[in-house]
């Protein structure tokens, strides 16, 4: 319910919900939480691997995710998350997501997941065994250490980018979305 509920810097509605789920079959959901380094890659795969899921979200043809962190939370953690879910689904699946700054997670990022529309001969995944697989989970590290930002050195943009109107329009489509459309 914290998907459609709270309020963040991208929002995520029961629209977007139904938009995922319509018609889709069987859906998946997995929630991982992580904190310090690559955090927010060992959130995703925490999330997509997890547990509860018999089935791999492989091939998933509409994936929903909510990344929810501290305010340390940055873009860059956000992009990579959404990265390792997509490679993950159908390269023509319909993605959603949504990010949320929670004041109470300093140091922490959690990811929820929902994957829909499978195929129908999907099996198991191979030797999926509940007792070990609750051994492996990946451990978090519970500390979160601020690292030196590298000084941005000014580029000249390629001359596609030379109308302000082709920036804009060009930034409003996340980096992870515009690399798939490519």
């Amino acid at each position: 319910s914290d998907l459609i509920t709270l309020h963040g810097i991208i929002n995520v509605d029961f629209a977007d919900v139904r938009t995922i789920m319509a018609d889709a079959g069987s859906a998946l959901m997995g929630i991982g939480r992580a904190s310090g380094d690559n955090r927010a890659i060992e959130a995703a795969r925490a999330a997509i691997d997890s547990p509860l899921l018999e089935l791999s979200i492989d091939g998933a043809k509409g994936i929903l995710f909510n990344i929810t962190g501290g305010p340390d939370m940055g873009m860059y953690e956000i992009d990579e998350a959404a990265k390792a879910i997509t490679e993950a689904a159908d390269p023509d699946a319909n993605v959603i997501f949504g990010s949320i700054i929670d004041e109470a997670m300093s140091g922490e990022i959690k990811i929820t997941v929902i994957a829909t529309g499978f195929d129908v001969d999907r099996r198991p995944r191979q030797g999926f065994d509940k007792m070990s697989s609750q051994n492996q989970r990946p451990q978090a590290v519970s500390s979160y250490q601020q690292q030196p930002q590298p000084q941005a050195q000014p580029q000249q943009l390629p001359d596609e980018f030379d109308s302000d109107e082709n920036l804009e329009d060009e930034l409003e489509v996340p980096a992870f979305i515009r690399r798939k459309l490519k």
